[in-house]
């Protein structure tokens, strides 16, 4: 039995394979992550002048 491992986008939530993310990129370098690129969840995101948290309910934070 083989498992699929889906990633997902962190700044639109869908399948990285599954449409191109050049748009996601470039918005990436200026915006904080919006969702957990395992589990899809929309994340808790708190920006502050000095720059962002974000943490997901289930894997807490993403690597930086």
């Amino acid at each position: 039995m083989t498992e699929t491992t889906v990633t997902y986008c962190d700044r639109c939530g869908e399948d990285t394979a599954a449409v191109d993310h050049a748009a996601c990129r470039a918005a990436r370098e200026l915006e904080p992550p919006r969702y957990c690129t395992h589990c899809r969840r929309r994340m808790k995101v708190q920006v502050v002048p000095t720059g962002w948290t974000a943490t997901c309910s289930v894997h807490g934070s993403p690597a930086a």
